[in-house]
């Protein structure tokens, strides 16, 4: 041991420097691990939050009871731990299930398989059932996709006893990432359990994604022989374009219709609702909207279109659609303006269609609209682009009660200052008459800011 000992004493100084450089290093790396965690502590606290949008309702709605359908939310922990982020619906036996969904080609597995039992033979009688994640799309999955969708919904047929094929599932978050089914499988039975007919405004809550608030509408009426209700639970905040259905929706009705009639109510009032708004431009992979209703009213059946309760609710129906859908664009990522966008004098519909999309999905307008800068000029670039009819000098601009182009030129009475001070409102309407013909349509659409940027950009993260 002495020898051992002599020969440490005598390290050259070589070789002292040698050790000295290596605790340094590990100083040094200790050091860099401290900074870093500390750094990154820093960042986090000073990330920008999503805060709820400005243009949010004051609150949420209240919510008539429908009969036939409970709700049960819970939190799986798909993506972000502690967060409720399933939903479990379970429909009455008897209901009428129908849907539109996305036409994006790159459709989700929970879309396609939706589609499929829709389009299938249809047995009621066993009642049905929706369960919807957030945090993950499960879209671009292959395989992989339609056996989880076939394993979420088969735990769900296994809980609550109904056959699979009436177990209807939507997903909604990251792209690509395999859905983590175990997560979501692990408290079926629970939420089964816990299933209340007053649980709605938690479902909607539990389908949020980057949505700053939840969402919620409702409709009533006097049927022949009872009160129908109406109720309809929303997401949707970015990834926002016309193609059916721009987010995931679902209504609940206790009015008792066929599933064929009820198809045709509903798809006769996506055009005016759903496909009339835009965020971003940008159609989502996942987009889903399910009508289910009960029949469990006192009301007697609806079964012809032309009657007076038919018209009752399809008012009401579109009603809530539309609630919903400019709920949607209130809380557009980043919003601080809601922009309703009114074309009239179009050679027909589908051109002043074509020329409203084109301005509310504009980034050059979105952008002046988020900078408050009345720059008219950039509307008619959107008309010109559009592909729709139109003729410089039959062409008349408005930005709220103002006429700010006519004729083919600036109106002569156009008030720069008094336009400029319209901008600061948060509800804008912008006016476009092409004077060619009676074509009209209405679309609504929310301002582009940076805002916009930093979500997305943090999307994944």
């Amino acid at each position: 041991m002495a020898k051992s000992a002599g020969k440490k004493a005598k390290l050259t100084e070589e070789e002292k420097l040698r050790e000295l450089r290596k605790k340094l290093k590990k100083l040094k790396g200790a050091v860099k691990e401290v900074r870093d965690g500390v750094a990154s502590k820093f960042e986090a606290m000073n990330k920008p939050q999503n805060p709820v949008s400005p243009l949010a309702p004051e609150r949420f709605p209240d919510l008539p009871l429908i009969r036939g359908a409970e709700f049960a939310s819970g939190a799986a922990g798909v993506k972000y731990k502690g967060r409720t982020d399933v939903t479990l619906v379970r429909l009455a036996p008897g209901t009428s299930v129908a849907g539109v969904f996305t036409r994006s080609s790159t459709r989700a597995a929970s879309v396609l398989d939706c589609q499929a039992k829709l389009a299938g033979p249809v047995d009621s009688s066993a009642g049905a059932a929706i369960i919807v994640n957030s945090g993950n799309a499960n879209a671009f999955t292959g395989k992989a996709g339609q056996e989880a969708v076939d394993s979420v919904t088969g735990s769900v047929a296994n809980a609550l006893g109904i056959p699979r094929e009436r177990v209807f599932s939507s997903s909604t978050g990251v792209i690509g990432e395999p859905l983590p089914v175990e997560r979501i499988t692990a408290i079926v039975e629970n939420l089964a359990g816990r299933l209340d007919p007053a649980g709605a405004a938690d479902a909607a809550r539990a389908i949020m994604t980057t949505d700053t608030f939840a969402k919620g509408a409702a409709a009533s009426f006097e049927g022949d022989g009872g009160t129908i209700n109406i109720v309809g639970i929303a997401k949707g905040s970015g990834m926002i374009a016309p193609d059916m259905a721009t987010m995931l929706v679902y209504i609940f009705t206790d009015a008792q219709i066929a599933p064929r009639t009820l198809q045709r109510m509903l798809s006769a009032r996506v055009d005016r609702t759903f496909n009339a708004i835009t965020v971003d431009s940008d159609t989502s992979t996942s987009d889903a909207l399910i009508l289910a209703a009960t029949g469990q009213s006192g009301a007697a059946p609806i079964t012809d279109l032309r009657s007076a309760p038919a018209r009752a609710f399809g008012k009401g129906l579109e009603q809530v659609m539309l609630d919903l859908a400019q709920q949607v664009v209130r809380d557009g990522e980043g919003a601080t303006k809601f922009v309703e966008v009114r074309v009239t004098g179009a050679a027909d519909n589908a051109d002043a269609h074509r020329v409203a999309m084109a301005i509310a999905n504009s980034p050059l307008v979105k952008t002046a609209i988020a900078g408050e800068d009345a720059n008219w000029g950039r509307v008619v670039m959107a008309v010109g682009k559009s592909g729709a009819q139109a003729d410089r000098d039959r062409l008349t601009i408005r930005f709220g009660d103002m006429v700010l182009a006519e004729n083919g030129w600036r109106a002569p009475a156009y008030d720069e200052a008094k336009a400029s001070a319209y901008m600061k409102q948060e509800h804008l309407v912008i006016g476009v008459d092409l004077g060619l013909g009676k074509g009209r349509r209405t679309v609504w659409t929310c301002d582009l800011t940076h805002r916009y940027i930093d979500i997305n950009a943090d999307y994944r993260s």
